[in-house]
């Protein structure tokens, strides 16, 4: 049995503490570097019964560490190959209209994530473009003429490094 020195409880959504051994850690390690590994694979690099693991798998979902399993695609194989970060800056008289800007620009196509931040600029958004004159379209239409919208800076991404690494 793991020490408590080497437990951290993690908030979840219930509000409940769920406590992540070092058995978890590593399960979550794993499957955040490869989320296809097979349980008896996952089983095995963490020294535990393939039915242990699938119940650890499964209490770490219930539990809203691990919040689901996707494909990640690459958007440059499906025609969009220009990535961005978009700061964006509301107007100060929408700061109550946040909730609702925030859906809106997470349903529109190409937009890959949404990021409410506290600092100068109050969104992220990652987004992927077919080409140039696509993202300026996109930039002008969904942002630019928003009148909740006071400024947007777009950033175009070089390249993109994944790490599965923030798990110790």
């Amino acid at each position: 049995m793991a020490s408590t020195a080497s437990k951290s409880a993690v908030s979840v959504p219930s509000g409940a503490n769920f406590v992540l051994d070092a058995t978890d850690r590593a399960i979550v390690r794993l499957l955040s570097a490869e989320g296809r590994m097979p349980n008896n694979a996952l089983a095995e690099a963490v020294g535990i019964a393939p039915s242990t693991c699938l119940g650890r798998v499964r209490a770490l979902v219930d539990h809203g560490v691990i919040r689901g399993f996707h494909a990640d695609v690459d958007p440059a194989s499906v025609g969009l190959g220009i990535q961005v970060l978009i700061a964006v800056r509301l107007q100060a008289d929408a700061r109550a209209n946040i909730g609702t800007f925030a859906r809106d620009i997470s349903r529109l196509p190409g937009v890959m994530n949404v990021f409410f931040l506290g600092g100068a600029d109050d969104f992220i958004i990652h987004a992927a473009a077919s080409d140039t004159d696509a993202l300026r379209d996109f930039v002008a239409e969904h942002l630019s003429r928003r009148p909740d919208v006071a400024n947007t800076v777009t950033n175009l991404i070089f390249e993109h490094t994944h790490s599965s690494a923030f798990v110790q």
